[in-house]
């Protein structure tokens, strides 16, 4: 009889192992073209197969319509729950549909999912806060509040498929607007509305495009230009590249150019006196949290979360975890990214990623 009862007892065990052991999550990334992705998602990977996990890890190719099979895909495969970071957030109802049918848990990662009651959590940095750390950068390197002006600033704001962008804007705005509106900040193209300055997918290209149309029709005349708020690295990087060719840097020297990532590029940028700053969001705090989050969701445990407020997806306030922002300059990125293990610092000076 004990001999029987340690056989049942080992294989109740080794079945709960291996039901621990079949425990799939599943990551769906935007795309392999922008950095923080790749980063991203390997810090994801990286962070569940540590905690145990079996990981289905795919990039969508900015595809909207490949990110929906994508997310099937991992459903279909018994993914017990899906972190998705939206290309656009209204593109995966179908998707998150099926979640919901078949019981699979949902973590929106980063970029939150719209006009769905199946999306159960939300992961992200506090997206408004990057914007005020962007527009308080800018006021406080013009002294705003001391010096008469006016200053001259021009905007450029993210993809108006992410969620995101909106919040990043309105931060910055929040900080910047009353001095747009007492005439000690001028915009010199007149465009101020998100939706005039937005960029479709955060594309460089698109960015240095809408950026050399600027200085052709509003600066070509020799107007002194002070600041360039740029609501992340990529859109910063296709500015930047705009102003070298384009605008008369030796005679003026570089207006204030913000960003967000803290890109390599955009990193050695700031150290050569091009970029004057950008928030950084470690996304190995953001990936842990996550790792967290799905561990307490498949243990049945409360799941953390410090805001139930802010994020209304349209069918529902997504419960939600924010990290914090930080500020990433030439003074303090040795600290922030090379101390941190983040990147490497070359011989030259400048930085690049981690070796493979």
């Amino acid at each position: 009889m004990k001999k029987i009862l340690a056989l049942v007892l080992a294989l109740v065990m080794v079945m709960s192992v291996a039901s621990a052991l079949a425990e799939k999550v599943g990551v769906s990334m935007p795309t392999k073209d922008l950095q923080r992705w790749n980063q991203d998602g390997a810090n994801m990977e990286a962070k569940l197969k540590e905690a145990g996990y079996e990981v289905e890890l795919q990039f969508a190719s900015n595809d909207p319509q490949q990110q929906l099979a994508q997310v099937e895909t991992m459903i279909d495969n018994g993914c017990a729950v899906v972190v998705i970071a939206a290309i656009e957030g209204k593109s995966l109802g179908a998707a998150l549909d099926k979640a919901a049918e078949k019981g699979v848990k949902v973590i929106a990662y980063d970029r939150l999912l719209m006009d769905s009651e199946a999306v159960d959590y939300y992961a992200t940095f506090d997206n408004f806060k990057v914007g005020v750390i962007q527009g308080t950068y800018v006021k406080d390197a013009l002294k705003l509040d001391e010096a008469e002006g006016p200053f001259v600033i021009e905007f450029t704001a993210g993809d108006p498929g992410d969620n995101n962008a909106g919040f990043f804007f309105d931060g910055a705005m929040s900080v910047l607007k009353p001095y747009i509106e007492s005439g000690k900040l001028v915009v010199t193209s007149g465009q101020t509305e998100f939706e005039k300055v937005a960029t479709p997918e955060w594309k460089p290209d698109t960015a240095q495009a809408r950026a050399e149309n600027i200085l052709s029709s509003y600066y070509a005349d020799g107007t002194k230009l002070d600041a360039w708020l740029c609501s992340n690295d990529s859109t910063a990087l296709g500015v930047t590249n705009a102003l070298e060719a384009n605008y008369d840097i030796a005679s003026y020297g570089w207006p204030i150019i913000t960003g967000q990532d803290c890109d390599v590029t955009n990193t050695n940028n700031m150290i050569d006196g091009k970029q004057a700053m950008s928030v950084f969001k470690d996304t190995r705090t953001l990936a842990a949290q996550v790792v967290k989050m799905v561990g307490q969701i498949l243990s049945g445990e409360k799941v953390d979360v410090n805001d139930e407020k802010t994020y209304d997806n349209g069918k529902k306030v997504v419960p939600s975890f924010l990290c914090d922002p930080v500020i990433g300059t030439a003074e303090n990125y040795k600290e922030l990214l090379i101390d941190s293990g983040y990147y490497i610092l070359l011989d030259d000076g400048h930085v690049d990623k981690l070796p493979e």
